[in-house]
C-alpha cells in the first residue's frame, strides 16, 4: 500500500505515463503561479484577475454601489433619528396631543426612510446575482476553452478526477464568494465609512475610544488569516486529490474486484481523506475563530463606549440620545467587521479555487500553427519519416533515428515489446507530440507546416481504448463526420460490419447510449469506432491494438470491418497479434525504440531474425 505522500503526489495532478509511452510523458513538479512570485504576490494577482470577470457588469456594479449607499444611508438615517425622539420622549411639560402628533409624523419618517432601504437592499441582492453568475459563467467558459486547447500531454499529465475537481468544487466556491462575500465587503465597506463620518459628527471623544480599538481588530485579522490562507490551500489541494483517487477508484473497479484491492482502496482512501479532514479542520478553525475574536474585541470597544458616553452624560457634556445612538453605531461599526470575519472561509476557499483554476488557464496551450502553414487537402497519404528522434522528458529518448517511407494506400504494420515506441510513432503522426530530431512527411510536406486542423481531419485512428459519448448510435458514429447524411452513416456501418448488430438493438441507429456505451458489448463499442473512422473518410488510418481486447469470434468480425476500411488508404497497424498483420505491405519490428527489421511477412520469415522467433512462438512479446 501506498503512503500518504505518494498518494498526494499521484492524485494531486498526477497520473501514471499513458500505455505505449516508454519512460511516460512529464511528470515534473507542477508550475509556479506566478513568476518569481509567493503567496502575498500570488493573491494580489488572484483577486485582480478575479476582478476583471466583473468588468462587462460595470454598469450594474455602479448601480449596485448606489443601492448599497442607499441602503447604508438609509440605516444611518433610521438609526439618527432614534436621537430626536429619545430627547423629545424625556423632555417634560409637553402636551399629550403635542407630542404624540410630533411623534407620529417621525415614525411616518422613520418608515419612509426604512422603505428605502428595503428597496434599495433588495435591487443590489437582485443585481448581484446578475453579475456574480455572468461572472461564473464565463469563468466556466474560459476554463472548459482553456482545456479544449491544452496539449495531450496535460490529459497525460493530470487526472480527470483532478481536472474535474476545478470544474466543480473550486468554480462552485468562487460563485459563493462572489454572491455573499463580494457584497459583504463592499457593502460593510460602505458601512464603515458611513457609520464612522456618523459618529465623528455625534461626538469626536467617543469616536476616538472606538478608533483606539482598530488596530486591534486589524493585527487579529493579518494574524488569523494568514494561517487561514495556507490552510485553506492545503484544504484545497487535498479535495483535489481525494476527488481523483475517487474518479480513479469508480470507473476501475472493475479492476479493483478482480484482484480484490478492495481493503487496499479503503486504506489508501482512508490515508487521503483523514489528510483532508485535519487540513479542513485547521482551516475551519483559524476561519471559524475569526468572528468570536472580533466579537469579544468589539464589546469591549463597545463597554469602553458606553462607560465613557454615561459619564459625559452625568457631567451634561452630552445629550442621551446622542450616547444611545452613538451606541447604536458603534455596535454597527464593529458589524462589518465581524461579518466580514465570518466570511473568511468563503473567502480563502474561493481563492485558493481561483488559483487552482487560473493555474489550468495559465498552461500553455497547444503551439499554434505556423504563420504559413498549409492546407494540402486533398491528401494522397504518402507517409515519411526521416530520422525521427523523440523523448517525453528530455533524458530519456524513446524513437531513435526511425526512418520509414509508407507509400499511398499501404498498409504498415508496427510490432516489437510493450514500451518499444509503437504508439509513440503515431503520436508524433497525429503531432500530439512534436519531434524533437529529424522530420515527419505527408506527401512531401512537413506536419509542421501543416495546419492541425487539417492535418488530424485526414488521419482516422481507432484504438483499443473505445470511447463513446451520450447520445445515439447515429450521433455517435457521425461524430466522424458532423455533415455526413443519415445515408452516409448507415453506409459506414455497413463497411464495419456494424450494422447488422444496429437493427438488432431496441432502436436501432436511434437507441440511446449508456455512460460510454454500458449497454453494448466490447467488440460492439469498437465496430462503431471503427464506423465513426469510415464515415471520416480521412485517406490515413491508424489502428492501435484495436483487436487486442476482444474474443477470437468478434476480432473476425472486426478485422472484416477494418479490411473493408483500409481499402485505398494508407494505414499504419500495431499489433500484439502476429495473424493481424500478415498481410502488411511492409512490418516494421521495434525494439528499444529503433527499427530492428523490416519487410514483408514472408520476407522477415525468411529472415529467421526477431519476427521470426515471434511468429513461430520461439520467442514472446514482452
Amino acid at each position: 500500500m501506498r503512503d500518504l505522500k505518494q498518494l498526494k503526489k499521484q492524485y494531486h495532478g498526477h497520473v501514471p505515463p499513458a500505455r505505449g509511452m516508454m519512460g511516460g510523458p512529464p511528470r515534473g513538479p507542477r508550475r509556479p503561479p506566478v513568476e518569481g512570485g509567493g503567496p502575498k504576490k500570488y493573491s494580489k494577482a488572484t483577486v485582480s484577475r478575479l476582478l476583471s470577470y466583473l468588468s462587462p457588469y460595470k454598469f450594474h456594479l455602479i448601480l449596485v454601489l448606489f443601492c448599497m449607499i442607499g441602503a447604508t444611508g438609509a440605516q444611518m438615517a433610521g438609526a439618527y433619528m432614534l436621537r430626536p425622539i429619545i430627547n423629545h420622549i424625556i423632555q417634560e411639560n409637553i402636551p399629550a396631543a403635542e407630542r404624540l402628533a410630533w411623534l407620529s409624523g417621525i415614525l411616518a419618517l422613520l418608515l419612509g426612510i426604512y422603505l428605502v432601504g428595503v428597496v434599495a437592499t433588495y435591487l443590489q441582492g437582485r443585481l448581484m446575482l446578475v453579475v456574480s453568475q455572468g461572472a461564473i459563467e464565463r469563468i466556466r467558459n474560459d476554463l472548459f476553452s482553456k482545456v479544449q486547447s491544452l496539449p495531450v500531454r496535460f490529459f497525460d499529465t493530470e487526472s480527470t478526477g483532478e481536472i474535474m475537481s476545478r470544474f466543480t468544487n473550486d468554480v462552485d466556491n468562487i460563485g459563493t464568494m462572489l454572491d455573499n462575500s463580494v457584497v459583504s465587503l463592499v457593502s460593510g465597506t460602505v458601512t464603515l465609512i458611513g457609520t464612522f463620518a456618523m459618529m465623528i459628527y455625534t461626538n469626536v471623544w467617543l469616536t476616538l475610544i472606538t478608533v483606539a480599538f482598530i488596530p486591534v481588530l486589524m493585527w487579529s485579522v493579518k494574524f488569523i488569516a494568514a494561517r487561514s490562507s495556507k490552510y485553506y490551500k492545503a484544504q484545497q489541494a487535498s479535495l483535489g486529490a481525494v476527488n481523483g483517487y475517487i474518479e480513479e477508484s469508480v470507473s476501475g473497479q472493475k479492476v479493483v474486484k478482480v484482484f480484490s484491492h478492495e481493503k487496499t482502496c479503503e486504506d489508501e482512501f482512508e490515508l487521503l481523506n483523514n489528510d483532508l479532514r485535519q487540513t479542513q479542520v485547521k482551516a475551519q478553525f483559524f476561519g471559524g475563530i475569526m468572528g468570536p475574536v472580533m466579537g469579544n474585541t468589539t464589546q469591549i470597544a463597545y463597554a469602553a463606549t458606553a462607560g465613557v458616553g454615561g459619564v459625559l452624560c452625568a457631567l451634561g457634556r452630552f445629550d442621551l440620545g446622542g450616547l444611545a445612538i452613538f451606541v447604536n453605531y458603534s455596535r454597527q461599526f464593529a458589524r462589518p467587521i465581524n461579518e466580514l470575519s465570518m466570511q473568511t472561509s468563503t473567502i480563502f476557499s474561493a481563492l485558493a479555487g481561483a488559483q487552482r483554476v487560473f493555474d489550468v488557464m495559465d498552461r500553455d496551450p497547444e503551439e499554434p500553427d505556423a504563420a504559413d502553414a498549409r492546407d494540402i487537402e486533398p491528401i494522397r497519404g504518402e507517409v515519411e519519416l526521416r530520422r525521427v528522434t523523440f523523448g517525453y522528458k528530455p533524458d530519456k529518448v524513446i524513437l531513435k533515428d526511425i526512418t520509414l517511407t509508407a507509400r499511398a494506400g499501404q498498409k504498415v504494420a508496427f510490432v516489437g515489446s510493450t514500451g518499444a515506441g509503437k504508439t509513440t510513432i503515431t503520436n508524433l503522426l497525429n503531432r500530439f507530440y512534436d519531434v524533437g530530431e529529424g522530420e515527419i512527411l505527408i506527401d512531401g510536406v512537413s506536419v509542421r507546416d501543416i495546419k492541425r486542423e487539417i492535418l488530424r481531419r485526414n488521419i482516422a485512428m481507432v484504438l483499443q481504448d473505445t470511447h463513446l459519448f451520450s447520445g445515439t448510435v447515429m450521433e455517435n458514429i457521425r461524430y466522424g463526420r458532423p455533415e455526413a447524411t443519415d445515408e452516409e452513416v448507415v453506409a459506414a456501418a455497413k463497411t464495419a460490419s456494424a450494422h447488422s448488430f444496429i437493427m438488432r438493438l431496441s432502436d436501432g441507429y436511434n437507441t440511446r447510449l449508456e455512460g460510454d456505451g454500458a449497454n453494448l458489448s466490447q467488440g460492439q463499442r469498437q465496430l462503431l469506432n471503427i464506423a465513426r473512422a469510415a464515415l471520416s473518410e480521412a485517406p490515413i488510418l491508424v489502428l492501435d491494438e484495436a483487436t487486442s481486447s476482444v474474443d477470437t469470434r468478434t476480432e473476425r468480425h472486426i478485422e472484416h470491418g477494418m479490411d473493408r476500411l483500409m481499402k485505398s488508404r494508407t494505414t499504419f497497424v500495431i499489433a500484439h497479434r502476429l495473424s493481424t498483420v500478415r498481410n502488411a505491405d511492409a512490418i516494421m519490428v521495434l525494439e528499444d525504440g529503433e527499427i530492428i527489421e523490416r519487410g514483408s511477412h514472408d520476407e522477415l520469415l525468411a529472415l529467421k531474425g526477431r519476427y521470426y522467433e515471434l511468429y513461430t512462438g520461439q520467442r514472446e512479446l514482452d
